[in-house]
């Protein structure tokens, strides 16, 4: 699949399991993820139309692992367990929290990664900073908070389905937006969840997220 992407795209396509992939996470391991991946399979669907996130899922947070998860990789921290499914095959934006993100891969999909440390002093960040990177079915990967991510992007017709997990409260909304709108400020959009739009995402835009993706929102093939 990795060989096929890279024939088809005019943009190298990494894998989480190359060196590159260290500056932005890590892959996990020691950890099973099946019973959560069981439910995603059973129990969660690819809409026919763009992404579906939804941040907590109680029958997911009831999985035996993630106690494991919050006490050992979240140093006892409360986390929420929920899941993206999707369509995307395009970069749209970035978005960041502060915390890391477990991402498990239900299906094969593909990250376009970015560092936080490249986002000018306006707030702008440009597309061809950006690298993606391919994580094959069953792969967990940790996101450092310092590294830009969004929705998955597919690498087949039907879709991809992936787990997401973070620090309790993340992508939830705001109970108010702070006064002073400058700076890091302006990117924030929800709770623990700071955004850099593209100028051509619109449903992102309407939300009040920040059009500052400098570049072509580049489409990817699969």
């Amino acid at each position: 699949m990795l060989s096929h992407l890279n024939e088809v795209n005019d943009v190298k396509i990494l894998s989480v399991f190359d060196d590159e992939f260290k500056t932005y996470g890590n892959v996990v391991t020691g950890y099973d993820f099946n019973e959560l991946i069981a439910y995603m399979e059973k129990d969660t669907d690819i809409p026919e139309n763009g992404n579906i996130y939804v941040a907590s899922v109680p029958e997911m947070e009831r999985a035996n692992i993630v106690n494991a998860i919050r006490d050992e990789i979240y140093g006892g921290m409360p986390i929420q367990v929920g899941y993206c499914n999707g369509r995307n095959t395009t970069y749209n934006g970035f978005e960041y929290h502060k915390g890391s993100e477990i991402n498990v891969a239900v299906t094969d999909f593909m990250l376009v990664l970015g560092h936080t440390w490249l986002i000018a002093k306006d707030g702008t960040y440009k597309v061809e900073d950006a690298k993606v990177f391919f994580v094959p079915k069953g792969t967990a990967i940790e996101m450092f908070q310092t590294t830009l991510h969004l929705s998955p992007c597919r690498v087949y017709d039907e879709g991809f389905k992936g787990i997401v997990i973070l620090p309790q409260g993340t992508n939830t909304p705001l109970e108010s937006k702070p006064a002073n709108r400058e700076g890091e400020n302006k990117l924030l959009l929800q709770k623990n969840k700071w955004v850099i739009a593209h100028p051509e995402r619109e449903p992102l835009i309407k939300q009040g997220a920040f059009p500052g993706l400098i570049g072509e929102n580049k489409e990817l093939k699969y």
